[in-house]
């Protein structure tokens, strides 16, 4: 679906098309976070079963973790995954109570986590994927997410050259996407909502390509809210960015002023998320729900697996 803030516009194409409505020159910022299998079931001592999802390295082999049944791991519990190959101690329970735990094992975390884990899918998906890389990007590089920047799994490698070939700039941004990306908000005002903090950085060269781009008046679309957020994280006022890392809890809703961002790709959103609120900012909040009826009438996929938007 494409959408046209300033001329409020609906209309329906195939996702190849979007080539159409991108100029030589304008930038498309991807995130190329990968997700990790960071879905692990083991055994505590006494032989009970258990279920950790990690969300966030703290720092080494520390992980901050969901863990179920959460009133059965308390501090002290050691738990053992994939037949011993990995092992767990429960250190402290966070706020929210989440559990900060240590891991030992032998050899590298990352093929561990590749031969025991599962890959962490959206709580409203209930198949196991049979191939792990159907919830990748084609351009995921940096292992650290919870759950993949979906709007990116539209892209193909075929589709990135054909745009590179156009003269379409391609950027990368990471963040690693965390969990609460599905929280749903609550509470009765929107401002008391609070916002889950997940970690970025914007290398300097990607940096660059952003700045060139503003100064030449071409466009800068980022693919997702994930990209989108990092962006207006890091932009000045004036809309120029730099290299920089750090921790992001950006919340953006209706009366956000935008800095850098002028146009999105992304999916359809789950009602009552911080995602529906961040493309209501962007397009305005009757015509996006215009766009949602239209959306429903027409018969689009919402969600991870599903259809795409453009909003330019």
């Amino acid at each position: 679906m494409v959408l046209n803030k300033e001329k409020q516009t609906i209309e329906h194409r195939t996702f190849h098309n979007i080539i159409d409505y991108l100029e030589p020159g304008d930038v498309l910022v991807r995130n190329n976070t990968k997700v990790i299998p960071a879905r692990l079931y083991g055994k505590k001592e006494t032989g009970a079963n258990v279920e950790f999802l990690l969300l966030n390295n703290i720092e080494g082999d520390i992980w901050e973790c969901i863990v179920r049944p959460g009133n059965k791991l308390h501090v002290g519990t050691k738990v053992s995954f994939g037949e011993g190959i990995l092992k767990a101690e429960i250190l402290e329970i966070m706020p929210g109570g989440t559990r900060k735990v240590v891991f030992q094992y032998q050899g590298i975390f990352n093929e561990i986590l590749d031969q025991i884990g599962l890959m962490p899918l959206p709580p409203y998906i209930h198949e196991e994927l049979k191939q792990k890389d159907r919830y990748q990007t084609v351009y995921a590089k940096f292992n650290g997410s919870a759950a993949a920047p979906t709007a990116g799994l539209h892209f193909t490698e075929e589709l990135l050259k054909q745009l590179e070939e156009k003269g379409i700039i391609i950027a990368n941004v990471t963040l690693h996407v965390g969990i609460g990306t599905f929280r749903p908000v609550k509470e009765e005002t929107v401002e008391a909502h609070e916002m889950h903090s997940e970690h970025y950085y914007l290398k300097q060269e990607d940096a660059d390509k952003i700045n060139q781009a503003k100064q030449k008046g071409k466009r800068v679309i980022a693919v997702g809210t994930t990209s989108c957020r990092v962006l207006e994280t890091v932009a000045e006022k004036t809309g120029k960015v730099k290299e920089t890392e750090g921790d992001t809890e950006i919340f953006i809703y209706p009366g956000y002023s935008f800095k850098i961002l002028d146009g999105l790709i992304t999916n359809f959103h789950l009602p009552q998320s911080t995602l529906l609120m961040l493309v209501s900012a962007l397009a305005g909040k009757e015509y996006m729900m215009k766009a949602y009826q239209e959306a429903v009438k027409e018969k689009y996929r919402f969600f991870s697996f599903g259809d795409a938007m453009f909003i330019q």
